[in-house]
C-alpha cells in the first residue's frame, strides 16, 4: 500500500481553487465546441465585444500565468497586442479561429502540466506582480490568489460568450 500524506487544510484548498480552474477550462472547451465560426465572429450584444476577441483575449490571459507564476515562458506571446493591448474594434486583424484554438489549448495543456509540477506550498508564495515588501504586508497576494482571480475572470466572459449561442 502506498503512503499518502493526509490532506491538509491548504492541500485541500489547493486542489479545490485548481478545480475550478479547470472547470472554466473545460467550460471554455465546451462552449467554443458547440459555437459555428460565424457565431463566434459575432459581438456577444450589439456594440459589445466579438466572441473571438473575449476567447482570444482568455488565451492571453492564461498565457501571462507562466510568468507571473514564474512557471516558465510564455507560450504565445503574439497575442497580447491584439487581445490585451488593443480594445476588440481595434481594426487589428484576428488570428484564423482555429489558430486561437491551438493557442488556447497548448496554453492550458502546458498550464496544467506545470501546476501538477507545483509543491502545495509554492502556491502560497508571492507572485511576480507584487514586491516582497507589499507581500510581506499582505501575503495574500500569492499565486493561488492569482488563479482565484483568473477563474472570476474567466467566468464572466464564458457568461458573454453564453449568448453567442442564441
Amino acid at each position: 500500500m502506498e503512503n499518502i500524506a493526509p490532506a491538509t487544510p491548504a492541500s485541500v484548498f489547493v486542489k479545490m481553487v485548481l478545480g475550478a480552474w479547470q472547470q472554466q477550462n473545460t467550460r471554455a472547451d465546451e462552449l467554443v465546441a458547440q459555437l459555428s465560426d460565424e457565431q463566434i465572429l459575432q459581438e456577444t450584444a450589439p456594440g459589445r465585444n466579438t466572441g473571438i476577441y473575449l476567447f482570444g483575449h482568455l488565451a492571453a490571459v492564461n498565457d501571462g500565468l507562466f510568468t507571473l507564476l514564474g512557471i516558465g515562458k510564455r507560450l504565445h506571446p503574439e497575442l497580447d497586442e491584439i487581445f490585451l493591448d488593443s480594445p476588440d474594434k481595434s481594426g487589428k486583424k484576428f488570428p484564423p479561429i482555429d489558430e486561437i484554438k491551438k493557442c488556447w489549448q497548448e496554453i492550458n495543456i502546458a498550464l496544467t502540466d506545470k501546476f501538477n509540477e507545483m509543491q502545495g506550498s509554492e502556491w502560497f508564495e508571492k507572485h511576480s506582480a507584487v514586491s516582497a515588501e507589499d507581500f510581506a504586508k499582505e501575503p495574500h497576494r500569492n499565486k493561488l490568489n492569482t488563479i482565484i482571480t483568473r477563474t472570476a475572470h474567466q467566468a464572466y466572459h464564458l457568461g458573454q460568450m453564453n449568448y453567442l449561442k442564441a
